[in-house]
């Protein structure tokens, strides 16, 4: 039996997360990532990013705000 894919969205700031969740919908994943931004971004130094984990391999970011973030 396969492993299923997990989407996980994370909130950092300063490096440290600050709150995580993880789905195993991509359109969950997708539809938090957009309303954390709303919600948290405006935190001084809020970085928030989605990714994805498939077949237990380690996790690939696929987007991230602000764009080009670190």
């Amino acid at each position: 039996m396969a492993t299923p894919v997990r989407y996980r969205v994370t909130l950092t700031t300063g490096g440290a997360v600050v709150m995580l969740g993880e789905w195993s919908i991509r359109e969950t994943g997708e539809r938090k990532f957009r309303s954390w931004i709303g919600s948290y971004g405006s935190v001084p130094g809020a970085r928030i990013a989605l990714a994805e984990q498939a077949g237990g391999e380690s996790w690939v970011e696929l987007k991230a705000w602000p764009d080009g973030a670190e």
